[in-house]
């Protein structure tokens, strides 16, 4: 009787420490310099399709109504409705790293302080960028076409919670990439997320590579991680980021499996 009590406290202790994991990841907490050396996590990309059961803090994986990312079609647009404007002028310092599945990027800051970085307005509301990350493959498809890389371009409101994405695909072209042609050579690998390197970016050029989304899809979604919180307004480019071909190689090299499964369109009101 004393070794079974033992044995349940046991399994209670294990199942109350994986409820209470701590689980920020980049795209969580986008304000992270780097994400932090050797942590776990209790999720992958690779089981998206049953994160709601994994921990009772990923319910809304399962259940909400504007989960992301979603498929698109040409004949969801383009958007006239949420008109955005960018401020993405100039250059920000900032430190380059691997979210531990891809390339991504963080501008430096001052402590809770977000309205000096580029912005993003909408609907007579202004985030603030704070940084980006890559997917592959991308995470959203086009005509059930799924491309090499998806950009997150993440955004927060003035108290740091997150607002907005600004999403583009990536496929290999005939030219560089202007917005890649900054990052070092070789990138930072996907199990280095202890390294990062200071960096200066123009992040106004990944706008010119998409004609300044001058097309794009809109509507109200949700984090691609746990616990896939919503309430964020996703503005999807048209236009594709063509890279160089070895561009897009040290992309894929520095990368792993990072999309999420497609989820149902439920209340996302597509360019509503």
């Amino acid at each position: 009787m004393i070794r079974s009590a033992l044995i349940l406290s046991a399994l209670t202790s294990s199942v109350l420490a994986c409820a209470k994991h701590d689980n920020h990841h980049y795209p969580e907490t986008p304000h992270k310099k780097r994400a932090e050396a050797g942590e776990s996590r209790d999720w992958e990309y690779a089981t998206s399709y049953d994160w709601g059961s994994l921990n009772l803090d990923y319910e809304l994986c399962h259940t909400g109504a504007h989960q992301v990312p979603i498929a698109l079609t040409p004949e969801n647009g383009p958007a006239t409705s949420h008109k955005p404007s960018f401020n993405y002028a100039g250059s920000h310092d900032g430190n380059f790293y691997n979210w531990g599945f891809g390339p991504a990027f963080t501008i430096s800051h001052e402590e809770g302080n977000y309205t000096g970085n580029p912005s993003l307005t909408y609907d007579n509301t202004t985030v603030y960028l704070t940084g980006w990350h890559i997917h592959t493959p991308a995470e959203h498809t086009v005509a059930a076409h799924r491309a090499k890389a998806e950009l997150h371009l993440v955004h927060v409101d003035a108290e740091g919670n997150p607002a907005a994405v600004l999403g583009i695909r990536m496929e290999p072209g005939t030219s560089n990439s202007t917005f890649l042609e900054q990052l070092p050579t070789p990138m930072i690998h996907w199990n280095e997320t202890d390294s990062e390197e200071h960096l200066n970016m123009n992040l106004g050029l990944a706008l010119e590579d998409v004609e300044n989304l001058d097309e794009y899809w809109t509507y109200d979604g949700s984090l691609t991680t746990p616990p896939c919180s919503e309430g964020i307004r996703w503005f999807m480019a048209r236009r594709n980021l063509f890279t160089g071909l070895e561009q897009m190689r040290a992309v894929l090299r520095a990368s792993r499996f990072g999309a999420r499964t497609t989820q149902q369109i439920w209340m996302h009101n597509v360019n509503g």
